[in-house]
């Protein structure tokens, strides 16, 4: 995965080449961990029967530890960045099924506050920073509402999945089909329209993480639920491992590959 390397903190808080290119590889690392979002979420919450409230509290401190370290790092670091990531996607996991399960919001009422929440960020991201690049973030501000709208995003991924999945008669195997063709119509948008590349980003982040929720549904809930009855434990064992093979061949890549140390260009 081609990443931005330029390790320099300018004395005015700048941050550089801390975030990865948006590549296939991302997506592809994308999709594994909030596949594992889901799984893992549920094994500690439901399997382990912790409960929401209680894996929502341990996964934010998750969340929080590792975002310290990735504030604090100097350079792009691919372990701790998709830690970060990972921790998103299963605090956002847990604290959508507390919204909507424990407090009783139902799906459709935990989406729409997500959908405010995030557009919320991302306005006053924009307003702050004057763009929404993800990839060529300038200051430690414009880092800390990467990782909050990535977090909501994750969020509100969940409950959207969970509604397909539950409430709209599609099932697991339904939700990801529509999912992924939404995911095709965004792809398309990219090749063969002018539509903001920033826009479609946002897009497809959204619709990754319903994707990885009904994915980890299919693969964890049992056959009379309409999945394949892997169980959380082993899918997100597989996944962990899955992770940190691709993880560990983009550091790899990183260090042996000059042309991924090279400068982002302006964004339009």
């Amino acid at each position: 995965m081609a990443v931005f390397l330029k390790s320099d903190r300018t004395p005015a808080g700048q941050v550089l080449g801390k975030l990865p290119l948006i590549t296939a590889g991302y997506w592809v690392i994308k999709i594994c961990a909030t596949t594992l979002g889901e799984t893992g979420a549920d094994h500690l919450s439901m399997t382990l029967n912790l409960g929401y409230a209680a894996s929502s509290l341990i996964f934010i401190a998750v969340f929080v530890l590792t975002l310290g370290f990735q504030l604090s790092s100097r350079k792009f670091n691919p372990l701790i960045y998709w830690l970060v990531f990972t921790s998103t996607s299963v605090a956002g996991t847990t604290m959508s099924d507390f919204m909507d399960r424990t407090m009783g919001l139902g799906y459709a009422a935990g989406s729409a506050i997500l959908v405010a929440l995030l557009a919320v960020t991302l306005t006053a991201w924009y307003f702050s920073e004057k763009s929404l690049s993800v990839t060529n973030i300038r200051t430690l501000r414009g880092e800390i509402f990467y990782w909050v709208a990535f977090l909501f995003a994750n969020t509100l991924g969940t409950a959207v999945g969970d509604f397909l999945a539950d409430s709209s008669g599609l099932g697991f195997a339904g939700g990801a089909i529509l999912i992924s063709s939404l995911l095709a119509l965004t792809l398309a948008g990219h090749y063969f329209t002018r539509i903001s590349s920033i826009a479609l980003f946002w897009i497809a982040f959204v619709l990754t993480r319903p994707f990885g929720a009904t994915f980890g549904d299919l693969l964890t809930k049992s056959h009379a639920q309409g999945g394949l009855g892997l169980g959380t434990q082993g899918t997100s064992l597989v996944l962990i491992a899955l992770l940190a093979l691709f993880v560990a061949g983009s550091w790899i890549r990183l260090g042996n590959d000059p042309a991924e140390r090279s400068e982002p260009d302006p964004e339009p």
